[in-house]
């Protein structure tokens, strides 16, 4: 298919306006340029466009050879009256310059006036057809934006290459004919003429992609479906507008010539890139309008100061009326205005100066922490900011610190207190100068003036006041020696009545001594000291012991006062040092030394170290800086402890001797030492012994000798003397001799034990095993003779002896005596069947054979100790229970027969 553009040569120059077929077909640059164009041509009507700047970048001149054309910025060509173009092509040349002054650029511009072809229907009897190829692409075809019509209006015309032989009929699909927009666009299907019906809005479709069909009658396609692009040629129907409505930009007060503002931005929503939104910039007013601060660049909207002199204090805000134009900001184009506001940020260009140039007032002396004066300030800058809070200095008068000035942060005032008590009989008033200045730094203004301090005076006056004791100064030092023995006499503190100058009546009490070294003179307030005063003592640092005194006058009035007793150091201590060292092999060879010498510097370092003759073989001492040394070993010794003598001495000569103890371990870092059991045995320290710890070894020997001897012959006597120590009880066996004169104990517990394996004298404090349920608990000093402890059994009558529990005679070795065994397996079961029948029987009639216990009754008894009852075995040794008082007869009752 081929295709043909036409348009009526009776449309209006608007509805012409670049739907005109452009035909660029470049040669070489600069050189030619090819137009179709209608042969009629009305005034005014635009042809074509050129683009320029393939030719010439920017050209600052643009002419034409033709005068019946003109030629625009963006290289559109217009009409400047009527024209009939010749069937010959229409030639002229466009010239290009630049400031630069390069050579003219010509560009040859070729009108050639368009034809309309008539293509005849064919008709063909033929059946079978040959699809045939086109002979040649189509060409982009233009509408005019907005176009006024008349409508339908012709766009293009199609033709296939079949059609001289076949029937051909025509149709198009695509956007704007079966989409949307629908029915914008259709064809005489016998003719291939395809037409608009409406004026298309170039922001809502800018092109259309429309297929061309081409099919004989019967439905056959003898070509490839035809794709046809209708381009929307823009047409400057919407002006620009800023991009916010309301804009707000803020400057700082003073700034230089030529600070940008703030940039506008505007908005155009025709093509880009062509004239229609080309857009100017201008300020149409500035509100207030005298004198102009600002101006705006054309092309880009940034607003830039014109003049130094904005003032925030004269006027903090500034409004633009803006204007922004499209077509380059010619007359014809369209504009949008808006306003900008300008806000001025403050710099802190103005000093704060006082509302007075002095003031006065007055104060009691001794009052403090007391608000006596407020001061006020003006300033312009803008209020609440560092550019206007004030901040007051006092330059003169307060050398002594008495005044203190601060700021109120809720007026801005001055507030003078009073921080320190004023003396009325010192100073009866005094003169302060105060100046002020701002919180922020001081911007040097457009007239160049520098920052100044404005200045008061302020008289305090001082009224007088009846006042208690002085205590001047607060701190009172004396000086004492270092070991100052007790009952030693030092001047004490002193205080002074202020209006008699004088210490008459003033009584002194001492409140801070922290180990009681002193007491004070009530009348005087001298010192006596009550202790030895010792420099090293914990309460006393940097050679000062604080004291704490009162003074008080006759009405209770007081004041404080600090006695700081500065001790003279004594020289009373050798250096000590720690005497437990390890080396680690692995690590050093060697171990530092770092004695402490408690008293002062004058008496302390440097040192000097001194290595006994006996460790000499095995250790070197090395000093370092008079304050450390190194015990270094002569050769690696083995992993054992060492005992090495040396003496340390101060400056002045005072030593002292010092045993270290060096272990010697294989190990990189002392907290890893584990030496070996078996090196832990052999490690034998090296001691030497001196004659008065060998004598005193030999004497404690000999003494033990004759503590053992003693002991011997005092057991043999008592093994002659005593023939049985467990006598026949007449109590029916239940009291056991007691040799303790202590009180009894009460029951607590209800196990007994049995006394040991017997020895020939048993003395022991036992309790006898679990007694069914039932303890006594007691002290005994039996011993167990061969048939001297018999049980009755009141079960069965039985009679049971110790021999007869055991089940034989004695041998022939046997000492008269019986184990201990062959006693607890006789008593055992034989007492926990007594306690057990004791226990059950309410009326107790068993109870007369076992052991009674008895408690505590008390000291001071003129009886003797009870346990004598269990002593005796005939009758008449019990005379001494007859004199008993009567809260012992029950118990003398137990020991005698029933």
């Amino acid at each position: 298919m081929a295709v043909a553009s036409a348009a009526p040569g009776s449309i209006s120059s608007k509805q012409l306006l670049f739907s005109l077929l452009v035909l660029v077909l470049f040669c070489d640059a600069c050189q030619k340029i090819s137009l179709q164009v209608p042969s009629h041509l009305k005034a005014e009507t635009p042809v074509g466009k050129v683009n320029l700047e393939e030719c010439l970048k920017s050209p600052s001149l643009i002419l034409s050879s033709d005068p019946a054309f003109r030629i625009l910025d963006d290289g559109t060509i217009y009409t400047t009256r009527d024209l009939l173009l010749p069937s010959e092509p229409k030639r002229f040349s466009i010239f290009l310059s630049d400031s630069q002054r390069l050579p003219q650029k010509e560009i040859e511009v070729v009108l050639s006036a368009r034809e309309t072809k008539v293509f005849r229907k064919r008709h063909t009897e033929d059946t079978v057809l040959n699809r045939s190829k086109r002979r040649w692409a189509p060409i982009p075809c233009s509408l005019m934006e907005n176009s006024l019509g008349p409508f339908p209006l012709h766009v293009q015309q199609i033709q296939s290459d079949a059609a001289q032989n076949y029937t051909i009929f025509y149709s198009i699909s695509g956007p704007g004919v079966d989409k949307e927009p629908f029915n914008l666009f259709y064809i005489e299907k016998d003719t291939g003429d395809i037409y608009c019906t409406r004026s298309i809005d170039r922001e809502e479709y800018d092109q259309f992609l429309v297929y061309g069909y081409a099919t004989t009658a019967d439905g056959y396609a003898p070509d490839y479906p035809l794709p046809l692009l209708f381009k929307v040629e823009d047409d400057n129907d919407n002006a620009p507008y800023f991009e916010t409505k309301l804009t707000v930009f803020s400057v700082p007060e003073n700034c230089r010539i030529g600070t940008s503002v703030g940039q506008v931005t505007a908005i155009d929503n025709d093509e880009p890139g062509t004239l229609h939104t080309r857009l100017k910039y201008k300020i149409l007013q500035q509100i207030p309008d005298h004198p102009r601060h600002f101006s705006i660049h054309p092309d880009t909207g940034v607003i830039t100061t014109t003049s130094p002199l904005l003032d925030r204090e004269k006027c903090d805000t500034y409004k633009l009326v803006m204007e922004v134009r499209d077509m380059g900001g010619q007359p014809f184009g369209l504009f949008t205005t808006g306003t900008i506001t300008i806000s001025l940020e403050d710099e802190n260009d103005n000093s704060p100066y006082f509302t007075q140039t002095s003031y006065t007032t007055e104060v009691e002396e001794n009052r403090i922490d007391v608000e006596i004066l407020r001061m006020k300030v003006h300033d312009q800058d803008l209020p609440n900011t560092p550019h206007s809070r004030a901040v007051y200095t006092i330059l003169q008068g307060n050398e002594n610190g008495y005044f203190k000035i601060t700021t109120d942060p809720n007026t801005n005032e001055g507030v003078l207190c009073v921080v320190k008590p004023l003396n009325y009989e010192a100073n009866r008033q005094v003169i302060l100068q105060i100046g002020v200045l701002n919180e922020g730094q001081f911007s040097k203004a457009a007239n160049g003036q520098t920052p100044t301090m404005c200045t008061t005076t302020v008289t305090v006056k001082i009224r007088d006041s009846d006042e208690g004791p002085e205590c001047q100064p607060p701190v009172k030092i004396i000086q004492s020696k270092d070991g100052l023995p007790a009952g030693q006499e030092l001047l004490g503190y002193k205080a002074k009545d202020p209006e008699t100058s004088s210490s008459e009546g003033i009584r002194y009490q001492k409140v801070g001594d922290e180990d009681n070294w002193f007491e004070i003179n009530e009348s005087t307030g001298d010192l006596k000291t009550l202790k030895v005063l010792d420099r090293e003592s914990k309460f006393v640092k940097n050679n000062q012991y604080n004291i704490s005194v009162v003074a008080m006058d006759a009405i209770g009035r007081s004041c404080t006062g600090t006695l700081v007793v500065l001790l003279e150091d004594f020289n009373d201590h050798a250096p000590q040092i720690d005497r437990d060292l390890t080396i680690c092999q692995q690590d050093k060879d060697y171990a530092i030394l770092e004695p402490i010498d408690l008293d002062g510097p004058d008496n302390g370092p440097p040192f000097q170290f001194l290595l006994d003759n006996s460790a000499s073989k095995l250790w070197t001492l090395e000093p370092q800086d008079g304050k450390r040394a190194i015990l270094r070993q002569r050769h690696n010794l083995n992993y054992n402890y060492y005992s090495v003598p040396i003496q340390i001495q101060d400056r002045h000569g005072f030593s002292s001797k010092h045993m270290l103890s060096v272990r010697v371990c294989d190990c990189t870092v002392q907290s890893e030492c584990r030496m070996s059991s078996k090196e832990e045995r052999d490690a034998k320290p090296n001691v030497v012994l001196g004659k008065w710890a060998i004598l005193a070894m030999v004497l404690g020997s000999a003494l033990l000798l004759c503590i053992l001897f003693t002991c011997f012959c005092v057991t043999t006597t008592t093994k002659r003397t005593v023939k049985k120590c467990f006598p026949d009880d007449v109590a029916q066996q239940n009291l056991i001799v007691s040799n303790t004169e202590g009180p009894g104990e009460e029951v607590t517990e209800a196990n007994i034990r049995l006394p040991t394996q017997a020895s020939n004298i048993c003395e022991t404090s036992t309790s006898v095993g679990n007694l069914g349920g039932q303890g006594i608990k007691t002290q005994q000093s039996f011993e167990m003779v061969k048939g001297g402890y018999t049980l009755e059994s009141n079960k069965g009558g039985g009679h049971h002896t110790l021999e007869s529990s055991k089940g034989g005679v004695l041998g022939a070795a046997d000492t008269g005596r019986y184990t201990y065994t062959d006693w607890q397996s006789f008593t055992q079961p034989r007492l926990g069947e007594k306690v057990y029948l004791c226990g059950q029987d309410e009326e107790h009639k068993h109870c007369e054979d076992y052991v009674r216990s008895y408690n505590y009754e008390g000291k001071g008894s003129m009886a003797g100790s009870v346990g004598c009852c269990s002593d005796r075995q005939e009758e008449e040794g019990l005379e001494f229970l007859d004199h008993l008082e009567p809260k012992f007869r029950t118990l003398a009752k137990t020991c005698v027969q029933k």
